[in-house]
């Protein structure tokens, strides 16, 4: 399979497969209201909520949150200490009503930098729904894109040297199938909510083919209208992977 080939296709009614978002403008949202940082993280999460439950609803196989970067450890650390206290408590309160409707959890990232108490939680919950279907919700905590391809080209040279693998070149197939997100299909539409434009190191590799969607809405106000928006711009749009337009025009339908 070619680079950019696992994210060709879309569901039949045009949804897309996995859809990648950074949740940005929860500080933002609290400090309109004159209310501490904090308060805008809890209303992120009621957002989290509402968005997990309309992709499920939708038929999307796969949701990708950037809830935690590798550069978030540079924040005050009272506001970092603080994300892990609410990661930790999301945790304990959600995980059975991600599996009593079939969700299942998957954390990509270094997690080694968490608490131990927090990477319990993270093993307790991939555990418990490993076996779910309706949706994969994947969660990026303590993540980078650099931190990925390196983990990734890691792990070959390992396996070289350990001879589990041939020596051969380099290849993006090779590297594909060693990144956190093996298995999984690259995503079709990635959404960044708050107003910024930027990828912030986020799936770097996997977006290569992507579908872009920015929006001022502050992360809270992010609702199941708001998703239908960038829903329906990836609609409109001619994904042709290096194809001219006339070409996917006249692609024969699958059989």
């Amino acid at each position: 399979m070619a680079a950019g080939d696992n994210n060709s296709l879309t569901i039949e009614n045009g949804i897309p497969r996995h859809i990648a978002i950074i949740m940005d403008g929860n500080g933002r949202w609290a400090q309109k209201r004159f209310m501490p940082r904090a308060f805008g993280h809890q209303a992120g999460v009621k957002a989290v909520r509402k968005i997990v439950e309309h992709c499920a609803q939708q038929g999307v196989e796969v949701l990708t949150l950037f809830a935690f970067s590798s550069e978030n450890w540079r924040r005050p650390k009272e506001e970092v200490s603080l994300l892990m206290s609410l990661f930790v408590e999301t945790l304990q309160r959600e995980i059975d009503t991600l599996d009593k409707n079939g969700i299942r959890l998957k954390f990509i990232g270094d997690r080694s930098a968490f608490p131990e108490i927090l990477q319990e939680k993270m093993r307790v919950g991939e555990t418990q729904t490993k076996e779910n279907k309706a949706l994969t919700l994947v969660i990026a905590a303590n993540y980078g894109g650099h931190w990925d391809m390196c983990q990734a080209v890691q792990k070959v040279v390992d396996k070289m040297a350990a001879g589990e693998l041939n020596k051969q070149p380099i290849s993006p197939l090779l590297i594909e199938e060693h990144l956190s997100t093996a298995g999984l299909p690259d995503p079709d539409l990635f959404v960044r909510t708050g107003g910024e434009e930027r990828v912030s190191n986020f799936l770097l590799w996997q977006l290569a083919y992507t579908e872009f969607y920015f929006t001022t809405t502050l992360w809270p106000d992010f609702d199941q209208k708001s998703l239908d928006d960038a829903i329906n711009s990836f609609k409109s749009r001619q994904r042709r992977f290096g194809h001219t337009g006339e070409q996917i025009l006249n692609k024969p339908a699958p059989l």
